[in-house]
Protein backbone atom coordinates (compact mmCIF):
# COMPACT_ATOMS: atom_id res chain seq x y z
CA UNK A 1 0.00 0.00 0.00
CA UNK A 2 1.25 3.48 -0.80
CA UNK A 3 1.44 5.45 2.47
CA UNK A 4 0.93 9.22 2.17
CA UNK A 5 2.56 11.03 4.00
CA UNK A 6 5.56 9.63 5.80
CA UNK A 7 6.20 13.14 7.12
CA UNK A 8 3.55 12.62 9.81
CA UNK A 9 5.39 9.50 10.97
CA UNK A 10 8.66 11.45 11.23
CA UNK A 11 6.95 14.26 13.14
CA UNK A 12 5.38 11.77 15.56
CA UNK A 13 8.73 10.06 16.11
CA UNK A 14 10.33 13.35 17.09
CA UNK A 15 7.38 14.23 19.37
CA UNK A 16 7.15 10.77 20.99
CA UNK A 17 10.60 9.13 20.66
CA UNK A 18 9.56 6.23 22.91
CA UNK A 19 7.14 5.12 20.18
CA UNK A 20 9.64 5.43 17.32
CA UNK A 21 10.18 1.71 16.79
CA UNK A 22 6.43 1.00 16.95
CA UNK A 23 5.77 3.72 14.34
CA UNK A 24 8.53 2.32 12.11
CA UNK A 25 7.10 -1.17 12.45
CA UNK A 26 3.59 0.05 11.57
CA UNK A 27 4.91 1.97 8.55
CA UNK A 28 6.89 -0.98 7.16
CA UNK A 29 3.94 -3.34 7.64
CA UNK A 30 1.55 -0.90 5.95
CA UNK A 31 3.89 -0.44 2.97
CA UNK A 32 4.42 -4.13 2.30
CA UNK A 33 0.77 -5.24 2.57
CA UNK A 34 -2.02 -4.81 0.03
CA UNK A 35 -5.35 -5.40 1.81
CA UNK A 36 -8.40 -5.42 -0.45
CA UNK A 37 -10.89 -4.33 2.22
CA UNK A 38 -11.32 -3.53 5.91
CA UNK A 39 -11.50 -7.20 6.89
CA UNK A 40 -8.11 -7.81 5.26
CA UNK A 41 -6.72 -4.68 6.93
CA UNK A 42 -7.98 -5.97 10.29
CA UNK A 43 -6.11 -9.24 9.73
CA UNK A 44 -2.87 -7.29 9.21
CA UNK A 45 -3.56 -4.75 11.99
CA UNK A 46 -5.84 -6.34 14.62
CA UNK A 47 -5.95 -3.06 16.59
CA UNK A 48 -7.62 -0.99 13.84
CA UNK A 49 -11.14 0.41 14.00
CA UNK A 50 -13.29 2.45 11.66
CA UNK A 51 -14.73 5.78 12.70
CA UNK A 52 -16.88 6.94 9.82
CA UNK A 53 -14.66 6.90 6.73
CA UNK A 54 -11.46 7.00 8.77
CA UNK A 55 -9.35 4.16 10.11
CA UNK A 56 -7.93 4.49 13.63
CA UNK A 57 -4.82 2.41 14.33
CA UNK A 58 -3.53 1.83 17.86
CA UNK A 59 0.25 2.19 17.82
CA UNK A 60 2.79 1.04 20.38
CA UNK A 61 0.56 -0.87 22.74
CA UNK A 62 -2.21 1.71 22.52
CA UNK A 63 0.05 4.69 23.33
CA UNK A 64 -0.67 6.55 20.08
CA UNK A 65 -3.50 6.69 17.57
CA UNK A 66 -2.83 6.99 13.86
CA UNK A 67 -5.83 8.26 11.93
CA UNK A 68 -5.90 7.59 8.21
CA UNK A 69 -8.15 7.59 5.18
CA UNK A 70 -7.74 4.39 3.16
CA UNK A 71 -8.55 3.89 -0.53
CA UNK A 72 -8.40 0.13 -1.05
CA UNK A 73 -8.93 0.09 -4.81
CA UNK A 74 -6.12 2.64 -5.36
CA UNK A 75 -4.02 1.02 -2.58
CA UNK A 76 -3.38 4.38 -0.90
CA UNK A 77 -3.38 5.21 2.78
CA UNK A 78 -3.46 8.90 3.69
CA UNK A 79 -2.22 9.63 7.22
CA UNK A 80 -4.32 12.46 8.64
CA UNK A 81 -3.09 12.56 12.25
CA UNK A 82 -0.87 10.82 14.76
CA UNK A 83 -2.09 11.64 18.27
CA UNK A 84 -1.57 10.59 21.86
CA UNK A 85 -4.61 9.57 23.92
CA UNK A 86 -5.20 13.03 25.35
CA UNK A 87 -5.30 14.65 21.90
CA UNK A 88 -7.38 11.81 20.49
CA UNK A 89 -9.93 12.00 23.30
CA UNK A 90 -10.48 15.72 22.68
CA UNK A 91 -12.02 14.67 19.36
CA UNK A 92 -10.99 17.70 17.31
CA UNK A 93 -9.59 15.34 14.66
CA UNK A 94 -13.19 14.34 13.83
CA UNK A 95 -14.00 17.92 12.76
CA UNK A 96 -11.24 18.15 10.16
Amino acid sequence: MHVITEKRIREAKSKWPMAGSALDQWYQLAKKNHPADFAAMKSVFPAVDKVGELHVFDIGGNKLRLIAYVRYRAQKLYIKHVLDHREYDRGKWKEI
